[in-house]
């Protein structure tokens, strides 16, 4: 069976993302977008991504696609998570979630085919995927679940 660990991504900045260097953490994936009514879920995430740094990863994942809530390119992304949010956790280059043009990482992330876990469809912005220390699919969140719910924190004690 084939682990998030495979994927190597683009990021926002330019730099890669190679999930394989996650090996041994927990990883949240998570897409985001600037003007949503979840936006302020980035804090959030930065809390977890903070504390939990020793065992868990989080990467968000920018996408336009639904509701046009994220309209803004690479700069301005940037620039609206770090000042708002103090974002440190790595960020995607913009990528499509839905069909046709679905990253590969989403690809896999929502089909049990390639995941072994499940089928998913991504309902909004702010969708949360949890992976184990090997990169294999535990459970995923709907967009309302904020990150430091307990049944997310349950995962990471």
């Amino acid at each position: 069976m084939s682990t998030i660990h495979q994927f190597r991504v683009e990021g926002l900045d330019g730099e890669v993302i190679d999930f394989a260097a996650f090996a041994g953490k927990k990883i949240l994936v998570v897409n985001v977008a600037s003007e949503c009514g979840y936006t302020p879920q980035y804090q959030q995430l930065q809390e977890l991504y903070t504390h939990f740094s020793d065992r868990l990863a989080v990467v968000g994942f920018p996408s336009n696609d639904f509701g046009g809530q994220e309209p803004g390119d690479a700069s301005q992304i940037r620039q609206f998570c770090s000042t708002r949010f103090g974002v440190s956790f790595p960020l995607a280059a913009k990528v499509h979630i839905k069909p046709p043009h679905t990253h590969p990482v989403y690809r896999w992330l929502t089909s049990a085919v390639e995941n072994g876990h499940s089928d998913s469809t991504v309902s909004w912005n702010f969708q949360k995927y949890l992976l184990d220390e090997n990169g294999c699919l535990l459970a995923v969140f709907p967009p309302a679940c904020e990150p430091l719910d307990p049944s997310i924190l349950a995962y990471l004690s």
